[in-house]
């Protein structure tokens, strides 16, 4: 059968190649010249594995596949068969090699060979001078550690006197007990590997369920959204009319009143210019001239406001509308806690400023001289008031575009002075930060680069402590993953900032 191109098989005689050459396809170099020479200007190719007619003749050997071909060679050869030394009529495979006869025994010649001690015996091997010193020629007897080499009683004599020596065989079985222990190790990875394969074949199975489950979580809340938004809606919408009607029948209930004035004010300008045109002089001055004008006056910012809508008043409902929405959209879909995250002044250190809110930290050339503690960070860094022991918690932060800084979570009990005392550092932090306009997440001093860079200065903090989860974002467009720390959570965590050459961070409400 023949074998995809890119095998250590040739693709003209379909057997594995030897000093490999390369052109579009493997061949044998036999086999190529064969084919360009008996073939020449024949417009039919018997490389099996070609289409068309090769452009030119192979000019370079193929080093890499012939290492390839070599060791698959190797390691489909079968050992080979010695034959015994003494058998004259039959071909007996040998079952020993006796050294100091330089002999290959079968079964039978080995129940009578010479058993005394100088006749040393090992599995039968071709390679007998690998068997012997390659100075005196003389069986290997003993070991030497010293320079962790074979050597024979000559070679102890000469050179090894002083050196520390063990018998052949006794090194040989402590090296086997070595490689014994190595080989459970060795068994007990691959065991662990094979469980971890296991492990991700099962995930990687559950996944599409979980991808099913969470599609459908995710489709019932925006279901559930556009309900609420849709009762929303109609609520605002009656609060419209609501308000429609009543501006109506305010303005209509106005236009009645100005009609009633409007009425009285005619009869007393037919009044007043009936007197006008009245010659009793008795009657004018009788009359009672401001009377007439005595007649209620509608306010004119009371006309002016007639009619009008309360516009915040829909908005409010809107809004208020909208944050029980969402709020009900993410208690119901992935319960969270946002907590007031401030900065402790007492884990600050004295080139560490803090604003009166609490909310950012900076990095300062002046001397806070703050009042040492045990708790004072020696440099740049400042700890949250606030620890996590449980559940999900989110928060956000603005960071500067200087070069350095670092946001993260960390232990309490982690140490304050020195250079492993910086969030990160050690195993008792973890955090995000920007150095020399890269940005990496660290862990135990070990450094995690990310993308080249961030379009934002903005990002977003996950802790879920009962799962072990540490995540953090940037809050771009679309929001994008940065890394995910697995961790088995053993005290609770502070949110911890490290800030240093003009850097700052400020702690944003989410």
């Amino acid at each position: 059968m023949a074998s995809a191109p890119g095998t250590s098989v040739c693709s003209i005689c379909l057997t594995l190649y030897t000093d490999a050459v390369t052109m579009e396809h493997n061949f044998c170099p036999k086999c190529i010249d064969r084919v360009l020479t008996t073939e020449e200007g024949s417009e039919v190719n018997s490389a099996p594995e070609y289409k068309e007619e090769p452009e030119e003749s192979p000019s370079m050997k193929s080093a890499a596949l012939e290492n390839i071909n070599l060791h698959l060679m190797s390691a489909l050869e079968e050992p080979p068969v010695i034959p015994c030394s003494y058998c004259i009529h039959s071909c007996a495979p040998a079952v020993k090699t006796c050294l100091n006869c330089e002999a290959f025994l079968c079964d039978d010649h080995l129940r009578v060979h010479i058993k005394s001690p100088e006749h040393v015996l090992t599995a039968p091997s071709a390679l007998l001078e690998e068997q012997k010193c390659s100075i005196h020629k003389k069986i290997l007897e003993y070991y030497c550690h010293d320079e962790e080499s074979c050597i024979c009683v000559y070679c102890l004599a000469e050179t090894h006197r002083t050196h520390r020596l063990e018998p052949l065989h006794e090194a040989t079985e402590k090296k086997k007990e070595r490689l014994k222990r190595v080989l459970q190790t060795l068994d007990a990875k691959r065991g662990k590997v094979d469980q971890d394969i296991q492990n991700l074949l099962t995930r990687k199975d559950e996944i599409p369920d979980k991808a099913t489950s969470l599609t459908e979580s995710v489709t019932a809340v925006f279901s559930e959204i556009r309900r609420q938004l849709e009762d929303l809606e109609c609520k605002v919408l009656s609060e419209i009319s609501r308000q429609q009607e009543q501006a109506l029948a305010s303005i209509s209930d106005l236009i009645r009143q100005l009609e009633i004035r409007k009425e009285e004010l005619s009869i007393k300008i037919h009044h007043s210019e009936k007197l006008l045109s009245s010659t009793d002089a008795v009657t004018i001055l009788k009359s009672q001239v401001l009377d007439f004008c005595d007649v209620e006056e509608k306010n004119d910012q009371e006309l002016h406001n007639a009619g009008s809508l309360d516009h915040f008043l829909m908005a409010l409902i809107l809004f208020d509308g909208l944050g029980d929405i969402m709020t009900k959209a993410k208690e119901d879909f992935y319960p969270i806690e946002s907590p007031e995250i401030l900065l402790d002044k007492s884990t600050a250190a004295n080139n560490v400023a803090v604003t009166e809110d609490l909310t950012s930290a900076m990095w300062s050339v002046v001397s806070q001289r703050r009042r040492e503690t045990p708790r004072r960070f020696q440099q740049y860094q400042v700890f949250s008031i606030q620890g996590i022991d449980s559940g999900r918690h989110y928060w956000e932060v603005e960071a500067s575009v200087a070069e350095y800084w670092m946001v993260g979570m960390a232990y309490p009990s982690m140490d304050t002075k020195g250079d492993q005392s910086w969030i990160g550092n050690n195993k008792k932090s973890w955090c995000f930060c920007r150095w020399h306009d890269e940005y990496s997440v660290r862990h135990d001093g070990k450094d995690v680069q990310l993308f080249p860079s961030v379009s934002s200065n903005h990002y977003g903090v996950h802790v879920d402590y009962d799962a072990g989860r540490l995540s953090f974002y940037e809050l771009c467009d679309p929001i994008r993953h940065l890394h995910t720390f697995y961790v088995n959570f053993s005290e609770p965590l502070n949110a911890a900032f490290w800030v240093n050459d003009n850097g700052w961070i400020k702690i944003r409400r989410s």
